[in-house]
């Protein structure tokens, strides 16, 4: 009778669902009341994902140095970090390609306006020499405290190095790494039970304020940046998956289900980084390669944003009466994919991403304000799509360096 009792009991992925369901219907029905839902359903949403922030950091952090010390070998970390790189780097690559063939193919459809009232205050994006020097700490507290991701996983590298060459104690150093990684995992699943809940009270308010904006104007961009996310993760993902990750693209999708609804809902990568590593787990990568490349890839495997950046910059272009060359397309590729490695992976990030894309090709940035309303729209989306994408580079890394990373294991046994 038990036994029966666990099958029927409806898994995380199916409560999410409903709980996307419900806001969805109940964000709807609440639109023209978007300040309620905005004054008293969202808080309860943010306290949600305040609670995922907290855990964030610690997780990114231990959960690193615990892969880096598992290994106990730097050529395994080296092995992982370099494939996951240049993974990375390529799929970028053709995320923001997809975004250009996308929005050239759908751009008569979008309108070519004369205002000369937008306006739009974009971020300074920083130099590239800035990301680099960024990158390096400058204290133990600030980049946790500031979810500097970038920071915090370098962090975790020089002391998961430095606990993997010690030769005095380091069974006990290792041991208490593990031990803390295993406190902040079970603090993490504590949180997580509370999804669906965090689900319902971000995503309501936002259908509240925005739905009626979707069928406006902008309905065609937004389509056209949806179809792209698509197309992205179906070819491009799928072929990765069953060519380079030896797995059915199905099983894949399948498996991925509870990470892509609170992606979609929450927005954020970072935020969903600790429901990506339980999916990916348990479509058999090992952990070791799941703790390295997963929060890698939230700060800066960044495909849907890329494909967005494509969308947007043709959609800009053409409300401004600007046709871009093939030179400016592959400019915009290029930045995409460079800008994509200092965006951090919460949500409106990639507007300031835009404003460096925009800016590299001569677009006006104020064109960003024509997408801003809506942008918590695309952003669901490309979340989605980011997360997805890291899930796919774990499959990928784990069956391609598998038979590498037994017989180190082997040789250290």
């Amino acid at each position: 009778m038990e036994k029966t009792k666990e099958k029927r009991k409806l898994s995380l992925a199916g409560k999410i669902f409903i709980a996307l369901i419900l806001a969805i219907i109940a964000g709807l029905l609440m639109q023209g009341h978007a300040a309620f839902a905005e004054t008293y359903i969202q808080p309860f949403g943010t306290i949600f994902l305040n609670l995922l922030k907290f855990i964030v950091g610690p997780i990114v952090l231990f959960s690193i140095m615990a892969g880096v010390v598992s290994m106990k070998d730097i050529r395994k970390v080296g092995a992982i970090g370099g494939t996951t790189i240049l993974y990375y780097m390529i799929t970028t690559a053709f995320a923001t390609a997809i975004g250009l063939f996308f929005g050239n193919v759908f751009q008569k459809y979008f309108p070519v306006i004369s205002s000369t009232d937008l306006s739009f205050k974009a971020e300074k994006g920083t130099s590239a020499m800035d990301t680099i020097v960024n990158i390096f700490p400058k204290n133990f507290i600030e980049p946790i405290l500031n979810s500097e991701m970038l920071q915090v996983i370098v962090m975790a590298l020089i002391m998961g190095f430095a606990a993997t060459l010690m030769s005095k104690n380091s069974e006990r150093v290792a041991g208490g790494i593990n031990v803390l990684n295993d406190i902040f995992v079970k603090a993490m699943e504590m949180i997580l039970k509370l999804s669906p809940f965090g689900v319902f009270c971000l995503l309501c308010p936002v259908i509240a304020s925005s739905g009626a904006a979707i069928i406006g104007s902008l309905a065609m961009v937004v389509a056209v940046a949806y179809i792209a996310y698509l197309a992205h993760a179906l070819i491009v993902y799928s072929i990765a998956v069953r060519t380079a990750g030896r797995m059915s693209p199905l099983q894949f999708f399948k498996g991925m289900l509870p990470a892509i609804m609170f992606a979609f809902s929450s927005a954020s990568s970072v935020g969903t980084l600790p429901i990506n590593m339980e999916c990916t787990e348990k479509l058999g990568a090992p952990k070791e390669v799941s703790s390295f490349v997963l929060p890698l890839g939230a700060t800066i495997n960044m495909d849907g944003t890329a494909i967005y950046q494509g969308v947007c910059s043709i959609f800009i272009a053409s409300c401004f009466g600007i046709d871009l060359t093939f030179g400016q397309m592959l400019t915009i590729v290029a930045t995409a994919t460079l800008a994509s490695i200092g965006t951090a992976g919460v949500p409106g990030a990639g507007m300031v991403m835009l404003a460096m894309v925009l800016k590299s090709v001569g677009l006006p940035v104020e064109g960003i304000a024509l997408v801003a309303g809506v942008d918590r729209i695309f952003d669901m989306g490309r979340t989605t799509v980011n997360i997805t994408g890291d899930a796919s580079c774990v499959m990928v890394v784990s069956n391609l360096l598998k038979n590498k990373l037994a017989s180190w294991s082997g040789s250290e046994e």
